[in-house]
């Protein structure tokens, strides 16, 4: 099994990687049991709210789930921050819309503040899901 995850050998990143995991599947997972919340967060001019709800907790859980195999690992790293980006709308129509929002927070910095978060969690991802570079005590190449 540890051949078919081949998990980071340093810590920091072996703990960003599970934490990564479990965070999106937990996330896709709100989406089935709050899509209340979800429906009411999303723009208005977007079409079928329910349905990219839905998609995108389907998503959300394929990606924490695909970035425990080594082999989907980049790739599904690939697909979350893309799918970051698709939902971006909703956090930029939250901070827009501070009032309307206010259940989530009574303050728009913090609305404002998802965004950034959002990119930083894209770096998160990117650093998580890149496959680690071997130190030179472990390559075969001469003179190392």
């Amino acid at each position: 099994m540890n051949d078919f995850l081949k998990l980071p050998q340093s810590w920091p990143r072996r703990l960003g990687l599970l934490a990564l995991s479990i965070f999106f599947v937990g996330a896709g997972a709100n989406h089935f049991i709050n899509t209340g919340f979800y429906m009411r967060i999303m723009p208005p001019y977007l079409p079928i709210p329910y349905l990219l709800v839905l998609i995108s907790g389907v998503f959300e859980i394929l990606g924490g789930l695909g970035v425990l195999p080594h082999r989907t690992r980049k790739w599904a790293g690939y697909g979350l921050i893309a799918l970051m980006f698709a939902v971006l709308p909703a956090n930029i129509y939250m901070a827009q819309n501070p009032v309307k929002f206010a259940f989530i927070s009574s303050s728009p910095l913090l609305h404002w503040l998802r965004i950034p978060l959002q990119f930083l969690a894209m770096i998160w991802v990117y650093w998580a899901t890149r496959p680690e570079v071997p130190e030179a005590s472990e390559t075969n190449e001469p003179g190392s």
